[in-house]
C-alpha cells in the first residue's frame, strides 16, 4: 500500500513538471512555434466584422490557466501584451469575427472599444447605456460596446479589425485604424511597454497612387535616411551630444522623429529611401511598432520611399519577408519585396519618370539587400555579401531597361542604394570628402558588385551601416572617375554615435536633370541645423567627377 501511494505520489509530481514545461515554452512563448503561424498574422480580411473582443491571461505558477481560446471561435493575436518580458506571465488579446453574410440574428456587431477603469457609459454614477447597444467589461480596463441593431455590420461604426500596438509613442500608420488612447491596464513593470488596442472600422481605404517623377524644374530630390535604429516604445539614446541637451533628458525615437520631421519640411524631398537598419532589433520585441513611426511620418508628409533591410531589422518580432509584406500595404510605399529565388528580400529597382507626362524613365534607383553576418565566419570573419544571384539579376535588370533609358531625351542617371558598405570603401586612395572615422565594415569576401555597378553605367552607391563615417569617396578606373561611393551618416539615437563627438546626419541628393547633375550634402541634427554640410557635386553631365579643387 505504501509503495502504491508512493508510486502515485510521483506519477503527479511528473506530470505536474511536465504541465509546467509545456505551459512555459508552448503556452507563454508563442515563437517556439513556426514562425510562418505567428510572425505576422492579419487581423482582418475584407467582408469580416468583429463580434467579441476579450483578453486571456496565463501564468506558469497555475497550471491551470491558460491563454488559449476555441480556435474554432475566437482568432489570438499573436503579440503577447507584456511582449515577452514578464517572467511568469502572459496574455493576449482574442477576437471573433465573421463573415457579414454568415451572421445571425442572435450575433452582436463590436461598434465600440475603449479603455479605463470606469464604464465609459456611466455618467454621474449612472449608466446610461442603451438596451440595444451597452458596454461591456473585459479584463485589463478594456470596454467592448456591441449592436444588434440590424444594419450594424453595414455602418461606418462597425469594427472590422483589431490590432495591439506598444509603447507610449505608438502611432498608427495604417488608412482607417485608430489608437484607442489609454493603454490596457496590465500589471507590467516600467521596463515593458505599454500595449495599446488598436482598431479599423469600415471597409478598406484606398491607397493613393504615387508616381515618382522629375519636377516641371527639372529637380528631384532625395532624402536618405540611414540607421534610424527605432525601438518599441521611446528608446534609449547612446552616445548623444550634447550631453545636457534637454537637461540631460534623452528619448531616442522622438529626438530621432523630431530631426528627421525638420529636415523634411526644410528640404522637401520628393522620395526618401531607407538604407537598412530601421528597427533596432533587439530593442523591438513588436517590429510594427518601430515601423509605424517612420511611416506615419512619411504619409504625414506625403513623400513616397523605398526601403531596405540591414543587419538589425530583422533581430526583433518580425523577418524581413513579413516586414516587406507589411510595408508593402503601407500609403506612399513603393518597397517591393522583389523577385523570388533572389537571396534576400529587397532586390528591386525604382524607375523616376521624366517630368511632365513622359512615360520615359530619368532616373533608376537599384535597391539591393546585402543580408547580414558572415555564413562562414571560419573563413570569412564579419558581414555578409552580395551573391552572385543577386549581381546576375542586376545584370540582366539594367541590360533589359537600356532601350527604355535611351528614349529619354536628356542624361539617364543610374544609381543604388544598399546598407553595408562594399569591399572598395576601404581602399585608402579614395579622393574622400567628409568624415571617415571609423574602420570600414565591409565584407570581407568581395564578390565584385562594386565593378557590377560601373559596368552598367551607375554613377553612385551610398550605404549606412557604419554610423560616424559620413564622407562620399571618388573610386577610380586607372586616371578616370568611376563611382562615387557614399555614407548616409547615422540619424537615429538609437545607435552608437561614439566615434570623436558624432552629430547626428542626414544625406540629400539633388538631381539636376538639365544638367545630368547630381550634388549631395549633409543636415547635422544639432549646431548649425541649418547650413548644408560639405556640399559637393558628384555627377555632371552624367559622368562622375572628381571634387573641385579650392
Amino acid at each position: 500500500m505504501t509503495r502504491r501511494i508512493v508510486r502515485t505520489i510521483v506519477q503527479v509530481a511528473t506530470a505536474a513538471v511536465f504541465t509546467f514545461v509545456v505551459v512555459f515554452f508552448l503556452d507563454r512563448n508563442f515563437r517556439v512555434l513556426p514562425n510562418a503561424l505567428h510572425e505576422f498574422l492579419p487581423t482582418h480580411h475584407p467582408g469580416f466584422v468583429i463580434t467579441d473582443i476579450t483578453i486571456t491571461s496565463c501564468s506558469t505558477y497555475n497550471l491551470f490557466s491558460s491563454c488559449n481560446l476555441d480556435p474554432e471561435v475566437w482568432h489570438r493575436i499573436e503579440k503577447d501584451l507584456y511582449l515577452g518580458k514578464a517572467t511568469f506571465s502572459s496574455a493576449f488579446l482574442h477576437v471573433r469575427r465573421k463573415r457579414e453574410e454568415q451572421l445571425t440574428a442572435e450575433d452582436r456587431v463590436v461598434v465600440d472599444v475603449s479603455v479605463g477603469r470606469l464604464d465609459p457609459g456611466a455618467k454621474g454614477g449612472k449608466s446610461v447605456n442603451s438596451p440595444e447597444e451597452k458596454w461591456e467589461s473585459r479584463p485589463s480596463g478594456l470596454w467592448v460596446k456591441r449592436s444588434s441593431k440590424k444594419g450594424a455590420s453595414d455602418s461606418k461604426e462597425a469594427v472590422t479589425g483589431v490590432d495591439l500596438l506598444f509603447g507610449d509613442d505608438a502611432t498608427e500608420a495604417r488608412p482607417g485604424w485608430t489608437i484607442m488612447g489609454t493603454p490596457l491596464l496590465l500589471d507590467a513593470g516600467r521596463s515593458i511597454p505599454v500595449a495599446h488596442v488598436t482598431i479599423k472600422r469600415g471597409a478598406e481605404k484606398a491607397m493613393p497612387k504615387v508616381v515618382p517623377r522629375v519636377g516641371d524644374n527639372g529637380k528631384f530630390k532625395i532624402m536618405q535616411l540611414a540607421d534610424l535604429h527605432l525601438s518599441t516604445g521611446v528608446g534609449h539614446c547612446r552616445d548623444s551630444l550634447p550631453e545636457d541637451y534637454n537637461g540631460g533628458k534623452c528619448e531616442a525615437d522622438p529626438r530621432t522623429m523630431e530631426f528627421v520631421s525638420k529636415v523634411l519640411e526644410d528640404e522637401r524631398p520628393n522620395l526618401v529611401v531607407l538604407s537598412g537598419d530601421q528597427v533596432n532589433g533587439d530593442t523591438a520585441p513588436d517590429t510594427q511598432s518601430a515601423i509605424f513611426k517612420y511611416a506615419q511620418l512619411l504619409i504625414k508628409h506625403k513623400i513616397p520611399y523605398v526601403s531596405i533591410f540591414g543587419n538589425h531589422d530583422d533581430e526583433g518580432s518580425l523577418s524581413r519577408a513579413a516586414q516587406m509584406e507589411l510595408i508593402e500595404t503601407l500609403p506612399y510605399s513603393l518597397s517591393k519585396a522583389g523577385p523570388p529565388g533572389i537571396d534576400g528580400v529587397g532586390n528591386y529597382h525604382l524607375e523616376i519618370l521624366a517630368r511632365g507626362s513622359s512615360d520615359h524613365s530619368a532616373i533608376t534607383l537599384y535597391l539591393l539587400d546585402t543580408h547580414a553576418y558572415s555564413p562562414n565566419e571560419n573563413k570569412f570573419k564579419g558581414y555578409d555579401w552580395i551573391k552572385k544571384n543577386q549581381i546576375d539579376w542586376f545584370h540582366e535588370t539594367a541590360q533589359s531597361l537600356k532601350k527604355n533609358h535611351k528614349q529619354y531625351t536628356h542624361v539617364h542617371l543610374n544609381v543604388a542604394f544598399i546598407h553595408i558598405p562594399l569591399p572598395e570603401y576601404r581602399d585608402g586612395n579614395l579622393t574622400f570628402v567628409g568624415e571617415w572615422k571609423e574602420a570600414v565594415t565591409a565584407p570581407v569576401y568581395n564578390s565584385g558588385f562594386r565593378d557590377a555597378l560601373v559596368e552598367e553605367n551607375v554613377v553612385m552607391v551610398s550605404c549606412g551601416h557604419d554610423h560616424v563615417n559620413e564622407y562620399c569617396g571618388l573610386s577610380m578606373n586607372e586616371d578616370r572617375p568611376a563611382l562615387w561611393m557614399c555614407y548616409g551618416g547615422a540619424t537615429g539615437f538609437g545607435g552608437y554615435a561614439g566615434y570623436g563627438g558624432f552629430h547626428r546626419k542626414i544625406r540629400i541628393f539633388d538631381f539636376d536633370m538639365n544638367e545630368g547633375r547630381i550634388t549631395t550634402w549633409k543636415r547635422v541634427e544639432y549646431g548649425d541645423t541649418e547650413r548644408r554640410l560639405d556640399e559637393l557635386i558628384i555627377v555632371d553631365a552624367g559622368r562622375p567627377i572628381a571634387p573641385m579643387q579650392e
